[in-house]
């Protein structure tokens, strides 16, 4: 029998080495095994089946159907609440996931006597969840400079930030700032460079993974907004993720190191930023397969 590597196979199955890296651990590829640390692959595998394949249902159709129905429970349901809790958490809030969930799911807050939370927090976990919606319902439509700050107003309204007079909600930064010891692009310039990326990206046809995170980290370079930009990147991310049908990812507190070292170094290497969140698609591959929702590559 002949056999071929990670690379070859995952060309002829049309799917990431993850994936198959992943179908060899789990058993799924008769004959596959491991010369050291290198899976060997007959040549004439086929990619395996999901056993729940006749059911799966395409990401984007599902959210939206869900939403629509207003069905608890579902895959929209636990995204909302996954995406909104560690999206903020990321960024300093003190709301558990429990306490994220009940929010969505009830619109109130349920605290115990010795208990405080930040305003602020409760405020963005509310605002998250409907700029999740305006991400979803835009999923599909060309990314613009209109919707970037749409998802921003939406997200730091009613917040604390929001009522300050330097502040400006929905629109460009007003005061330098840097990140992770990095200058990001000063207010004067951040309209034109926003424009650029955005433009360029649109002019690229269609897009894979790696141009998903590659605009990432630009957008997170120029750090247009005083605040709110992680979150609204990341909302951008699953938007455009949704759009090129692409497996979206959540980066949750254990990645967080590994997704702010890869921001930082994706000239150098780009691996360490795509690995990262290629582990967060495989975390959200298997959520998927649970609810029957399409996790093809």
């Amino acid at each position: 029998m002949e056999y071929e590597g990670v690379a070859k196979t995952a060309d002829r199955w049309g799917i990431s080495e993850r994936s198959v890296r992943n179908y060899c651990a789990q058993g799924r590829v008769p004959g596959a095994f491991l010369a050291g640390k290198t899976w060997r692959i007959p040549r004439d595998s086929a990619k395996p089946q999901r056993a729940n394949a006749r059911a799966a249902r395409p990401l984007l159709d599902v959210l939206r159907a869900e939403k629509t129905a207003g069905i608890r429970g579902g895959i929209y349901h636990r995204l909302q609440v996954d995406m909104a809790y560690n999206s903020n958490h990321i960024e300093g809030s003190t709301l558990t996931h429990e306490q994220t969930r009940y929010i969505f799911e009830t619109r109130t807050v349920g605290l115990s006597n010795d208990e405080a939370i930040h305003v602020d927090d409760i405020i963005e976990a509310s605002n998250h969840f409907r700029a999740f919606d305006l991400a979803l319902d835009r999923a599909t439509t060309r990314l613009s400079i209109k919707l970037v700050r749409e998802l921003h107003h939406i997200l730091k309204e009613g917040t604390s930030d929001a009522a300050q007079d330097w502040f400006a909600l929905g629109d460009w930064k007003r005061f330098p700032n840097e990140v992770g010891g990095r200058m990001t692009t000063l207010p004067e310039r951040v309209d034109a460079e926003m424009r650029e990326l955005v433009a360029s990206y649109e002019a690229g046809g269609t897009h894979d993974f790696d141009d998903l995170l590659d605009f990432h980290v630009r957008f997170e370079r120029i750090h247009p907004f005083q605040d709110g930009n992680g979150r609204v990147g990341r909302l951008i991310l699953l938007k455009e993720c949704l759009r090129w049908g692409v497996v979206p990812f959540i980066i949750t507190d254990g990645l967080k190191l590994f997704y702010y070292r890869g921001l930082a170094r994706w000239d150098e290497e780009r691996g360490w930023l795509r690995d990262t969140c290629l582990t967060g698609q495989d975390a959200m591959r298997e959520v998927l397969e649970r609810f029957r929702v399409d996790v093809s590559d």
